[in-house]
């Protein structure tokens, strides 16, 4: 059986700042990463997203070549449910050949090295499932470069990549 991890919920938000303060101070929510203005994931399974358009989109900022995706402004877009998957290609397969699932875009890089696709469930809530970032380090890795080098690359902390290099999927 292929895995598939749960990684928590994303909130697409317009002020991250404020937000990531909010988190942070009033609910007591710890930071393992935090990419400057853009991205922040907490302990508790959950993140904060800046212009989350853009990154379904692939914009240049995010991604070396657009994805196609466009969200439906009909549906629901301000979160969304992430998975992690050792086996990228076995779940876009299967994902793509359920009846009644609308892709909103095919599988994609993003500049931190990271690949993954985006789809509305059956209630229209949006579902990403992308590669593991270990899957991500350890590709590094096997590339060449160093944690430390991986850890810049991908806009963690040094100590988070030597964690994840260390547990399963």
């Amino acid at each position: 059986m292929k895995k598939i991890k749960c990684m928590g919920v994303l909130l697409a938000v317009s002020d991250i700042e404020k937000t990531k303060t909010f988190y942070e101070t009033v609910m007591d929510q710890k930071i393992v990463a935090n990419i400057e203005g853009t991205m922040v994931d907490f302990r508790d399974v959950f993140g904060l997203q800046a212009r989350y358009d853009k990154i379904v989109s692939g914009d240049e900022e995010f991604a070396p070549r657009p994805t196609g995706g466009k969200l439906d402004e009909t549906k629901p877009s301000n979160f969304q449910i992430a998975f992690e998957v050792d086996d990228l290609g076995y779940w876009a397969d299967k994902i793509k050949s359920t009846e009644g699932i609308e892709l909103i875009h095919d599988i994609a890089e993003y500049n931190w090295g990271q690949r993954g696709f985006r789809f509305y469930d059956y209630e229209n809530n949006i579902v990403e499932v992308s590669e593991s970032m270990k899957i991500v380090a350890e590709r590094f890795i096997v590339q060449g470069l160093t944690v430390a080098e991986v850890a810049e690359h991908i806009g963690f902390p040094t100590e988070y990549i030597q964690e994840i290099l260390r547990t399963e999927l």
